[in-house]
């Protein structure tokens, strides 16, 4: 059992940064892919980012490459998604979430919701133009 917590969320003008952070607080998620998905009102979850077990391989969707990096620290314990040059589209409530499966190299990198086991309750960001 895992039990992810992010945190980091916040308003922001747009083109100003934030980064969020997902920690377990129950379990580890440092032998697991990570992945941040978020979700706008009325839209569906989507996929945003995710990171291998390796902490070098990592993904992203079109509309957030080349603003937002995912990261992993402290032994692998803790996900970051430092997010640069904010719209208001990138205004969604923030999920990570982990995969629960080991790879023996580390370079799998999920994308599907359906790939993720365990999610956190989300952190809201919020961009005003």
């Amino acid at each position: 059992q895992v039990q992810l917590v992010e945190s980091g969320g916040g308003l922001v003008q747009a083109t100003d940064s934030l980064r969020l952070s997902c920690a377990a607080s129950v379990g580890t998620i440092s032998n697991y892919a990570v992945g941040w998905f978020r979700q706008a009102p009325g839209k569906e979850r989507e996929f945003v980012a995710a990171i291998g077990r390796n902490g070098v391989s990592s993904h992203y969707s079109d509309s957030v490459k080349g603003r937002f990096t995912i990261s992993r620290h402290n032994t692998r314990k803790v996900v970051t998604l430092q997010m640069n040059s904010l719209g208001p589209g990138d205004k969604a409530v923030y999920y990570c979430a982990t995969n629960s499966e080991y790879d023996s190299d580390g370079t799998n990198v999920p994308k599907m919701k359906s790939s993720f086991v365990y999610w956190g309750r989300g952190t809201q960001v919020t961009v005003s133009s």
